[in-house]
């Protein structure tokens, strides 16, 4: 009954397995429930930001801020990759990593140069195999992302852009549409491009100067831009867990069945062997 026993231990081992992957599934769930809500919550205030600086920015203001400057020839930009700090996401991880690699071959095809600043193991750790220069590295950003951690990110970019030493700023995220769909994305977040005005005109009386308004507000619209990817990134990697997960969960389920199959068969046939030993022994001592 050796492979009996044997089958036996390993569907206890897969048993075990799928109690961890069970419990991760439904950890990750409630980590996914609260990033989609740090998700919602971060739009309103995106789309009202976003409106209010669509109305401010002239053609004839837009000249005075160094943040709207946009470059006739790019040199050098920055490229900013949001990866997960931990594993067992499926392909979440590799996805980013792909995206971030197409961009920067599409910019040195150009003849850009790309620095890479990386917040993440994963996307750490592969950069450094592949040998490539990795302008920062951050892994102190938690599954709770805040906008103290955005302007963190962004800030020094976002100065170095003002004084001419970058020509461009741009970020890798997971673009969170749905629970099922987080496509990598590339956005560009320095220079800013204003964003379009949705719906009828508007009369403003303002107090200050519409330049005094824009120049608080780009910095703060730049930072929720990082801030949202940030927040997206944490909620497809949550959603990429938990189905990765389920996946594991019921491939488990799956293989335990099937081991459990070969098992009472295996019993079987030794039993039907065992009978008939006892069949021919008796047999024979008539």
């Amino acid at each position: 009954m050796a492979k009996g026993r044997e089958l036996k231990g390993r569907i206890k081992s897969v048993e075990n397995t799928r109690k961890i992957t069970r419990t991760m599934e439904m950890v990750a769930a409630s980590k996914m429930k609260r990033a989609t809500d740090r998700v919602a919550a971060a739009r309103p205030y995106a789309l009202a930001l976003a409106d209010v600086l669509s109305r401010l920015v002239r053609p004839d203001i837009a000249e005075q801020f160094p943040l709207l400057r946009q470059p006739a020839t790019k040199r050098k930009v920055a490229l900013v990759l949001l990866t997960a700090n931990r594993g067992l996401c499926g392909a979440f991880n590799t996805n980013l990593i792909r995206e971030a690699r197409q961009r920067v071959a599409d910019f040195e095809k150009q003849g850009i140069t790309v620095e890479l600043h990386i917040v993440g193991k994963k996307g750490i750790a592969f950069f450094k195999y592949l040998g490539r220069a990795i302008s920062s590295e951050r892994i102190d950003i938690t599954d709770r992302p805040t906008a103290v951690d955005a302007a963190s990110l962004i800030d020094g970019l976002t100065d170095r852009f003002a004084k001419g030493d970058l020509d461009g700023v741009y970020v890798t995220y997971a673009k969170f549409q749905s629970a099922l769909s987080t496509p990598p994305t590339t956005d560009q977040v320095v220079p800013v491009v204003p964003p379009t005005t949705q719906g009828a005109p508007r009369d403003f009386l303002l107090a200050p100067s519409a330049e005094v308004l824009v120049e608080a507000l780009l910095p703060a619209y730049v930072r929720n831009l990082v801030y949202r990817a940030l927040v997206e990134t944490v909620a497809g990697e949550q959603s990429a867990r938990r189905t990765a997960m389920k996946n594991a969960t019921d491939n488990a389920s799956d293989m335990i069945t099937l081991l459990r199959r070969t098992y009472n068969s295996a019993r079987q046939a030794q039993i039907t062997q065992e009978i008939a030993e006892i069949v021919g022994g008796a047999a024979a001592l008539e």
